[in-house]
């Protein structure tokens, strides 16, 4: 009977939270029926950002990452936001042999970028990005430059989805 009792007492305390939790406003970032404050889609509001061309292959591939996730890879829609992105690379020299050789690189990525209303021509969001992939040399000159450009595209998807995050969380509470 004690048992009975205890379980029908937890199950209305489920039943009460789940019922208080339900009106608190909490909305997924990502879901398919996400708007902003002001009523406007998630969705249309990230494919609203205008991503402004970054010089060299590895901005060249962050740029195509946040244009591809921003717009699903359908149609951008016309631009309310410009995005303006710079890039900072550094290699960092890991494992280093009796010889002097380092064996093991980290390739960092640093990003920062700044969101401006098209409409205003002001700065409304800013922020930072960073990435490290590491990745090893070898002796040969191809599986060199094999190992970094992986390194670079790993940081450049992590920078972008870092991006992607932080811009949609903003428009979405804007």
């Amino acid at each position: 009977m004690w048992s009975r009792s205890r379980a029908f007492a937890a199950l209305t305390v489920a039943a009460l939270a789940g019922l208080l939790l339900a009106g608190c406003g909490f909305q997924p970032l990502y879901g398919t029926n996400t708007t902003t404050s002001s009523g406007a889609r998630l969705t249309e509001a990230m494919a609203a950002v205008d991503v402004q061309p970054i010089p060299g292959r590895v901005g060249q591939k962050v740029r195509n990452e946040l244009i591809f996730a921003n717009t699903g890879g359908g149609q951008a829609a016309s631009p309310r936001y410009k995005l303006t992105i710079a890039l900072k690379e550094r290699d960092i020299q890991q494992l280093v042999q009796v010889t002097g050789d380092a064996q093991g690189q980290v390739y960092q990525l640093q990003a920062t970028y700044k969101l401006t209303d098209i409409a205003s021509g002001r700065v409304i969001h800013e922020g930072k990005a960073i990435s490290r992939a590491p990745y090893t040399r070898f002796q040969e000159v191809f599986a060199n430059v094999r190992a970094r450009y992986d390194a670079e595209d790993r940081a450049a998807k992590t920078v972008s989805d870092s991006i992607k995050s932080q811009l949609a969380s903003y428009l979405a509470t804007t």
